[in-house]
């Protein structure tokens, strides 16, 4: 049995990979970012045995989250579900002067990832849009260009699969990969989506507990359980180390360089 938190997880394909999970015998968290969608979270998945509370669109948020996350105990893997997507019509700023889509998106991935004690696996939930991502970190929080919510959305699913990969490089004793779900009817995906929604939460579910070979990877990318190619960008080490450094410079939090024991592989 493993211990999974899924963030974003009150419903979507977040409630789904719980499903499936608890499904299997694993002992699964949700998250729900006010009180009134942790009781949506507990009535749709009773056999959850924790939901952790939090805006994720909020720094504290984020770091109510973690704190709860760690209160709980260590966690054999964590699925960074949570996200908005590209149909905000213009910028909506958080209460922290951050861009909504980035913030949600890019930022709580990452301060949850440096703030938890170190799980086993990390899953990190993309796009098949991060491949028209822009890597350019100079207006990650879109004050200098006229919004526009597809490519802020790209961009950060784009930073998600940067900070997967980078995750991977700094910490070689965790597995640490990326995916994408497929364009579903989730609401995020909208009614007229094709994908099927039987197949979008069986990858992170895999990624997080699976034994198979083909699951036990890191600095990888996937899409129904298959590697998928991804952005050039994705594996730069300069890309990479820019938007660590920029997160920290937000969150006031570093992630760590290496693993306990183990150096930094480059």
């Amino acid at each position: 049995m493993a211990r999974v938190l899924i963030t974003g997880s009150s419903d979507g394909l977040g409630l789904m990979a719980g499903e499936l999970l608890a499904r299997d015998g694993h002992e699964v968290t949700l998250h729900a970012r006010n009180e009134a969608r942790a009781g949506d979270a507990r009535t749709a998945l009773p056999g959850a045995a924790h939901v952790v509370v939090g805006d994720l669109a909020a720094l504290k948020g984020m770091r109510q989250v973690a704190e709860q996350a760690n209160k709980l105990g260590r966690y054999d893997a964590v699925i960074h579900n949570a996200g908005v997507g590209y149909r905000e019509p213009h910028r909506i700023q958080t209460p922290d002067g951050l861009s909504h889509v980035f913030a949600i998106n890019v930022l709580a991935p990452y301060l949850l990832t440096a703030l938890m004690t170190r799980p086993g696996r990390l899953v990190y939930l993309s796009s098949g849009m991060h491949r028209g991502g822009n890597p350019d970190l100079a207006d990650l929080q879109w004050v200098g260009r006229p919004w526009n919510g597809s490519q802020a959305y790209a961009d950060s699913k784009l930073f998600d699969v940067v900070l997967a990969f980078a995750v991977a490089r700094r910490w070689p004793g965790v597995l640490s990969n990326a995916l994408e779900p497929g364009w579903v009817p989730t609401r995020m995906g909208g009614p007229g989506a094709p994908g099927d929604m039987s197949r979008a939460p069986v990858t992170q579910a895999w990624l997080a507990v699976s034994d198979d070979p083909a699951a036990t990877v890191t600095g990888q990318y996937f899409y129904h359980q298959r590697p998928r190619p991804v952005h050039p960008a994705v594996s730069s080490r300069s890309v990479q180390d820019q938007l660590l450094a920029a997160c920290a410079e937000l969150t006031g939090v570093e992630l760590a360089r290496e693993s306990p024991g183990n150096r930094e592989l480059s």
